[in-house]
């Protein structure tokens, strides 16, 4: 019977650095393909552009050279008509070529479309392009992000940031938050109450970090604070890896008060003296309201000596209030659906 070969104490360790190594390797040879792709289409897009400029043909010239070029290249795909019509728009969108060598063929071409069909405005296309390479965002993320309008939320929630931490830290900490918080994915009702909103979230925890933004990672709900013999618990406690901070969350389903930015002052301190290591920053807390009056919001954190951001969340997306009125609660829907299982009329 042939023995086993006993393996070396350090094979262990050296076949996690090849694997690192090969899946390295792979994510290089997965980027440059893609950057000649996405390059290849910008210049096919720009000859099609100048084709038509100079000879002034239109459509069924592109439908012939669709035709030509699959006859050409019948194992590469990507040559129809309604993709030479996005290489002639992406040509259009995109006439900077040290750009779109630099920075835009880091992303991959269904990110290109994504771009191209929502956003009409090239700042803001540049903004999201910037944006997505930063976060390494899937096509996905990057349809959510722009739909919930993330540019025109992000670094808008009042802050007293900049009064209260150092730069460059104040800086990325007001752009870490935003407002408002788009919540609609909990399904919840407006009239949601405190304990509810944080039993979703914590449900949805990978869509609430997603809605909170890169860097943020959870570390727990209602943590234990002891302070004087008393017990206190924070709503919910995340870390952010970017700003090397502890990050207190508390939910308030009514509007905000200034007495709430005191508590939550008091909950920062606690978890500084607690909790906060040598190398951390200082500990940010994030106030989500249902409504807030700004000025009042601004008033309340003037004379804090805490770094706190105040925003408001949204449980269903910003409607007019007739149509609102018209939507199906879940409830509602929820019978419909087990209605139709059971074949009864709803």
């Amino acid at each position: 019977m042939t023995g086993i070969v006993p393996v070396p104490a350090d094979y262990g360790p050296w076949l996690a650095e090849l694997k690192t190594r090969i899946q390295a390797a792979q994510q290089r040879a997965a980027l440059a393909v893609n950057r000649e792709l996405v390059l290849l289409y910008w210049q096919i897009g720009r000859d099609i552009l100048a084709r038509q400029g100079r000879e002034g043909w239109g459509t069924k010239v592109i439908e012939r050279l669709a035709l030509d070029l699959r006859n050409a290249f019948p194992d590469m795909k990507g040559f129809s008509p309604r993709n030479l019509k996005y290489m002639r728009s992406f040509a259009q969108a995109w006439p900077d070529a040290e750009f779109v060598q630099g920075v835009l063929a880091r992303l991959p071409w269904y990110h290109q479309l994504t771009l191209l069909d929502k956003l009409r405005d090239e700042p803001l296309r540049r903004w999201y392009v910037a944006k997505a390479i930063e976060h390494n965002w899937s096509r996905n993320v990057l349809v959510m992000q722009i739909e919930t309008r993330l540019h025109e939320r992000s670094g808008q929630a009042v802050t007293n940031f900049a009064e209260r931490l150092p730069a460059p830290l104040s800086d990325l900490a007001r752009e870490s938050l935003k407002d408002p918080y788009r919540l609609d994915f909990l399904g919840l009702r407006e009239e949601s109450q405190e304990r509810a909103l944080e039993d979703a979230i914590v449900h949805h925890i990978t869509r609430f970090l997603l809605e909170l933004g890169a860097g943020f990672a959870f570390v727990g709900r209602q943590v234990h604070l002891e302070v004087g013999g008393e017990d206190f618990f924070i709503d919910l406690l995340f870390y952010h890896l970017k700003l090397r901070c502890y990050v207190v969350v508390e939910l308030k389903a009514g509007a905000f008060k200034p007495e709430h930015a005191g508590q939550l002052g008091f909950y920062l301190t606690a978890v500084d003296e607690q909790m906060r290591a040598a190398h951390d920053s200082p500990t940010i807390g994030l106030l989500l309201c249902k409504s807030k009056n700004k000025v009042v919001a601004e008033y309340a954190l003037r004379d804090s000596s805490k770094p706190i951001g105040i925003a408001e969340y949204q449980l269903i997306e910003a409607l007019p209030a007739d149509l609102q009125t018209s939507l199906p609660s879940i409830e509602a829907i929820e019978q419909a659906l087990a209605d139709e299982a059971d074949g009864t009329e709803p």
